[in-house]
């Protein structure tokens, strides 16, 4: 991979996490659009 495409590739990945965190900033103020995660815990004994 020449030096060319590492930058090209990089500014992609910098572009994808400026759009990432415009989404954030958005979603903290639109209930519609937090997602909930829950944890699935099992006690387990080895």
């Amino acid at each position: 991979m020449t030096t060319t495409e590492k930058i090209a590739n990089a500014k992609k990945r910098i572009d994808e996490l400026e759009r990432l965190i415009k989404y954030w900033n958005v979603s903290d103020h639109d209930e519609e659009k937090i997602l909930n995660f829950t944890m699935n815990t099992e006690n387990k004994v080895a």
